[in-house]
């Protein structure tokens, strides 16, 4: 009988929330997993000793600075079969692990991720695909967002992070949807990763650097633009951008656009209430955001 795969984890930090980072290193040391399994932290703020404390490596982000470096960074440390990711503010839950590699070995695929449990002012909520297979076509209608950075684990060589992506906005979709191309993602469809949404998520409210990661994301696939209706997602996405920043008139040219590609499009009328100072974005992403849901 074979070996058990190994694996390597990347957890990239900022290094300002420790305590965060602690829970995360000790959640992924935790999972019950026969093969040999590696830890390394990856500090984008250059100095290289977050991680050290806790009895792992910890590695500076000399490549291009931000969430996709950070990531490569880990990647080229490591020289292990797989290649998992953790965001340093979620959570790995008991058998996340042993359960996408039993479905790798399975499927034959080279890219798993996992249902998640969304984590925002003390409420936890599931988000499932429905399916134990995730497709380009499915992540060009849908961002669906239980395909999260921190339940990827793929086969180490096989893919990179993006690191033109602005501010490392949108590198993970983009990922994913290069992984599904090549071939469909493997899912397992249980909640197995806490992802903790609230005030401690460095890309928490960044609307410019989230308006030029939409923009990367459209001119890098331009296929996007030819579904209507991810295209009117990602057209109402850009309006509440807009609206939050306060900028009107692009936000009802996107809300137009939006409407245009799919009429039934939610985003559009909520960008337009946010632009017209009816409603505060901030009010309405803690709605969503207590639903499991982002904008």
């Amino acid at each position: 009988m074979s070996a058990p795969p190994s694996v390597g984890v990347v957890i990239p930090t900022r290094g300002d929330r420790p305590e965060l980072l602690r829970e995360a290193v000790a959640a992924v040391l935790a999972q019950d997993y026969p093969g040999r399994l590696a830890v390394v932290v990856v500090d984008d703020g250059g100095r290289g000793r977050p991680g050290a404390e806790l009895g792992v490596p910890a590695l500076a982000n000399r490549r291009t600075p931000g969430l996709p470096g950070a990531r490569n960074t880990g990647i080229a440390a490591l020289d292990t079969d797989l290649v998992a990711f953790c965001d340093d503010d979620d959570l790995w839950l008991p058998g996340k692990l042993a359960a996408q590699a039993r479905a790798l070995a399975v499927t034959g695929g080279e890219f798993a991720s996992c249902a998640i449990e969304v984590e925002h002012a003390g409420r936890r909520v599931a988000r499932l695909a429905g399916a134990d297979t995730v497709t380009a076509a499915d992540l060009l209608r849908s961002r669906m967002v239980m395909v999260h950075s921190s339940t990827f684990l793929f086969r180490r060589g096989a893919l990179w992070a993006d690191e033109s992506a602005p501010g490392g906005q949108n590198e993970d979709w983009d990922l994913a949807l290069r992984a599904a191309r090549r071939r469909p993602i493997t899912h397992v469809d249980r909640p197995l990763v806490r992802v903790r949404w609230g005030g401690s998520s460095y890309y928490a409210a960044r609307w410019a650097d989230r308006i030029a990661g939409l923009d990367w994301m459209l001119d890098r696939h331009p296929e996007l633009a030819a579904d209507r209706r991810g295209a009117a997602r990602v057209y109402g996405q850009l309006a509440f951008a807009y609206a939050a920043l306060g900028r009107r008139r692009a936000a009802v040219r996107w809300a137009v656009r939006a409407f245009g590609a799919r009429p039934g499009e939610p985003r559009a009328p909520i960008a337009l209430a946010v632009a017209a100072g009816i409603v505060p974005a901030a009010t309405v992403l803690g709605l969503l955001h207590g639903r499991g849901h982002g904008i």
